[in-house]
């Protein structure tokens, strides 16, 4: 079921038409077809905006079943045209408007609009809404604009055994009689209405409502009240204590460093079931995915992870929430932001100190990925219309930005960047800003004109490198110079603050920093270092140590050869995240072949203790050697790999978090006889590693990777279903269908994935994720030629998560080859029709296809 898009120019229109005051939001979720919301629910929408211009016409945005009344002012609006991807026209508009608007809606199994879900293990169905981008209207009537903020006052009708959760506190909770509620047993008999305190101005994008049985913990700081909410099959796994410290640290830390209060008056979390992102930031009502509740033993880099998310959320209260766009070309100014402040207070503020090594690690890898595609766009992207805006929620809006971010902070220093914040957050306090608004900010409280550093980093795309280039005599630089590339298509070079460290050997073995110099590199091919000139020759020399600037760099000859050796005796774990990323990137530019980077991580990882740079780097080397090795020695590297995980799992510590990641990696890269039957042993217990718990999320990790080498059947994946019965196994059991080497299996996945189904958009995503595994290219080659109809159809037939999933994950990855890229050329040329965010989608995986191409080749030509 499509929704509906919104043009820039549209919205625009609307903006300096409407002034919205409020939206009182009547919702019944014990109504609908099949009762308790099988089908559908009534939502009532009484809107109060102003005209400027009366008379003027507009619409109000709404995908609803059917439109059961309409009045504006007391005088009924005509619904017999009404058509949801266009709206609800409105005509003759006064000065002051009353618009009240009676009609179902369709519950989603999306994740979009308002999400229904039924527990496989007690049958109680949960609700909980979405809105980003522009899914507000899927629930309630609206001006579905960010810059059209109200307050909303929300009054929701649902069985009386039921939490409802919204934005804002509870004003009253009355009784309403009975409802047909199916499945929730004699307590869903009787309903209640929760009546609810109106917000202040927000966004309809982070409006909200929570429902069902929800378990609920709280607590309060500070005099605010606090909430963690999942369902009641997963509060066993709720570790409350973690999650509310982490919350405390941040709003400790964010009130204190803002000088601006928390805006809201209470702060709801709550762990949604199929929930299609990592979390979204509604106002005081914070949803995150299940995936953050641990049903077994993960590594602290998970835990790290989570609590990165949390933080992320909470400073969009500011970032977004109190202060929000006007259009989405600034959807920076909420993610770049989050991203920034997310990782910030995590270092100044929580046990997790080493998060700008995972941020480098993980997060910029990420940026700089995104931004060597074709598609790449300035920070500060244009986006005229929504459906081009939700393509770019991508590593460019959140990682870049956040990197350029830290870039700025340090160019100003972090008293003057928060003294430009502080009278930013007053001045468009429930408000909206601009790019402009916060520019003016920055400039007055550091004194800098920043137009040029605007223009060159958030309005210009793609990513330079830096290349060490020197002299050296008698073990002394003579010459010393930074070469600074950019790609032909985007050729702007910027200037860059970096370190320059000079690592030598220490008398333990260590590789230790001798100096650090920090020097500016012009906006030019090459920048002269005097202050190199006379240093001795380090064994290792590391550009932009400390990660100051959002940049590639490349290694010297030397320095690579040491690192092949010792890299994991660098001291410093960010400086180790450094060269880790530079090989990983070298690897992907094709500059260092695949077997290469494997020999540098068989020789670093086994002694790396930092937990993010093994977890990251492994998955990364398990990549590489699926999409960027020459295939005739693919299976090769993939087990010797796979045996030196095995040896270094027996090495760790029994029942750590090593232990965990190199028997995960050992199984992800096993393809012998033996390896495999390591695998299964351990999934049969006849084999164990002292520590080692072969828990629910490891037993399904072990099995996908023996069904994708033919080393288990549907038979064990039956057996497994029936030891884990929950949502979580079913959708497992999906992606472990669709790794099965058959064409069977194949064409079965294919089924689920292209015709349009009830299955929830989650189960569709696991198949997906199963599907197109490169090692069975053979198998699935008759799909290559499939993919871009498919895709096409899945853009017109389904709404735009599944769409942008089928899109992405269904590309032919499996067949790198030139031919495979001339195939999407060609279908291009033929469909100048197509919606420009699917061209964009299609034009990614094909850049990632010649990608790999160039990569075999280099691996290739590295065996000769």
């Amino acid at each position: 079921m499509p929704g509906s898009n919104l043009t820039r120019i549209d919205a625009a229109q609307r903006a300096a038409l409407l002034h919205v005051d409020s939206y009182d939001v009547t919702i019944d979720l014990t109504d609908g077809a099949g009762g308790a919301g099988a089908g559908t629910f009534n939502s009532r929408t009484q809107a109060r905006f102003s005209c400027r211009q009366p008379e003027a016409d507009t619409f109000i945005d709404i995908v609803a079943a059917g439109i059961n009344s309409a009045t504006l002012n007391g005088e009924p609006v005509d619904v017999s045209g009404y058509q949801p991807e266009h709206g609800l026209r409105l005509s003759g508009l006064a000065e002051r408007n009353e618009l009240i608007i009676d009609a179902d809606c369709h519950y989603m199994n999306t994740g979009e609009g308002l999400h229904r879900f039924v527990d496989p293990i007690d049958d109680e169905v949960y609700l909980f809404s979405q809105s980003e981008t522009r899914d507000a209207h899927r629930i309630y009537a609206s001006f579905d604009q960010p810059d059209l903020k109200a307050s909303v006052t929300y009054h929701v009708t649902a069985p009386a055994h039921w939490s409802v959760i919204s934005n804002s506190p509870v004003a009253e909770l009355v009784e309403a009689g009975t409802a047909s509620v199916a499945g929730a047993g004699e307590a869903g008999k009787t309903a209640k209405t929760w009546h609810f305190e109106p917000t202040p101005r927000i966004p309809t994008y982070i409006t909200a409502i929570v429902a069902g049985p929800y378990h609920c913990v709280r607590d309060e700081h500070a005099g605010l009240p606090l909430g963690i909410y999942c369902r009641q099959s997963l509060a066993q796994y709720l570790d409350p204590d973690d999650i509310f410290e982490v919350t405390k640290q941040g709003l400790d830390f964010f009130n204190a460093k803002f000088e601006y209060p928390y805006p809201f008056a209470k702060y709801d979390q709550l762990f949604v079931p199929e929930f299609n992102a990592g979390a979204m930031e509604n106002a005081g009502c914070v949803t995150f995915t299940e995936n953050l509740l641990f049903r077994s033993k993960v590594t602290a880099l998970r835990y790290e992870s989570r609590a990165n998310t949390i933080l992320h959320e909470m400073a969009h209260m500011w970032f977004g929430n109190l202060v929000t766009m006007r259009w989405w070309d600034d959807l920076w100014l909420n993610e770049s932001f989050a991203e920034w402040a997310g990782h910030w207070v995590c270092v100044n503020a929580t046990r997790y100190k080493e998060g700008w090594t995972s941020f480098c690690t993980q997060r910029k890898a990420w940026g700089y990925r995104q931004d060597q595609l074709s598609s790449t766009h300035p920070i500060a992207a244009d986006a005229p219309d929504v459906e081009t805006v939700e393509v770019n929620f991508d590593g460019i809006t959140y990682a870049k930005g956040a990197s350029v971010l830290k870039q700025l902070v340090a160019y100003v220093g972090e008293d003057a960047f928060l003294a430009a914040l502080r009278p930013y957050f007053k001045a468009h306090a429930f408000d909206n800003a601009s790019l402009a608004d916060l520019l003016r900010a920055l400039e007055t409280a550091s004194g800098r004109d920043l137009s040029q550093w605007s223009q060159l980093w958030l309005q210009t795309p793609s990513v330079n490198t830096l290349r060490p280039e020197f002299s050296v005599e008698d073990g002394v630089y003579t010459q010393f110079a930074v070469r600074q590339e950019a790609p032909e298509e985007f050729p702007t070079l910027r200037p860059h603050r970096i370190g320059v460290g000079l690592y030598d050997h220490a008398p333990d073995g260590a590789l230790k920093r001798r100096a650090r110099i920090e020097v500016d590199i012009a906006a030019a091919p090459t920048t002269e270092l005097l202050e190199l000139v006379g240093q001795k020759q380090p064994a290792v020399l590391l550009l932009n140590d400390d990660d100051l600037s959002y940049t590639k760099i490349r290694l010297d000859a030397s320095s690579t050869e040491t690192l092949v050796r010792h890299i994991d005796r660098l001291d410093d774990s960010l400086a180790r995240a450094l060269c880790w990323s530079a090989a990983w990137d070298a690897n992907r530019d094709a500059e260092l072949a695949t077997r290469d980077y494997l020999r540098l991580a068989l020789g670093g990882l086994p002694g790396e203790q930092s937990m993010g740079v093994v977890q990251v780097q492994l998955a990364f080397v398990l990549r590489a050697i699926d999409i960027y090795a020459d295939p005739e020695w693919a299976t090769t590297g993939a087990a010797a790999l796979s045996d030196a995980a095995w040896a270094a799992a027996g090495r760790t510590e029994p029942g750590s978090d090593l232990q965990l990641v190199w028997v995960r990696t050992a199984a992800s890269a096993a393809r012998t006889v033996e390896q495999l039957g390591i695998a299964r042993g351990l999934l049969s217990g006849n084999v164990t590693l002292d520590g080692l718990a072969i828990d629910t999320d490891l037993r399904w990790h072990l099995l996908h990777c023996l069904l994708a080498e033919g080393a288990a059947d549907e038979t064990d994946v039956v057996e497994e279903t029936q030891r884990d019965r929950s949502d979580e196994g079913a959708r497992q059991a999906a992606t472990g269908r669709a790794l099965i080497p058959t064409p069977e299996a194949k064409a079965a996945a294919w089924k689920i994935i292209t015709e349009p189904s009830e299955l929830p958009a989650q189960t569709v995503l696991s198949v997906l994720q199963g599907f197109g595994q490169p090692r069975h290219h053979k198998v699935l080659a008759p799909y290559t030629e499939r993919y871009h109809e498919a895709a096409s159809k899945a853009w017109q037939d389904r709404t735009s998560e599944t769409a942008h999933s089928i899109a992405i994950l269904l590309y032919p990855t499996w067949e790198p080859t030139r031919q495979t890229a001339q195939l999407t050329d060609d279908y291009l040329a033929a469909h100048p029709e197509l919606p420009p965010a699917l061209r964009r989608l299609m034009a990614e995986g094909r850049d990632g296809v010649l990608r790999a191409v160039a990569a075999r080749e280099c691996d290739r030509n590295a065996a000769r």
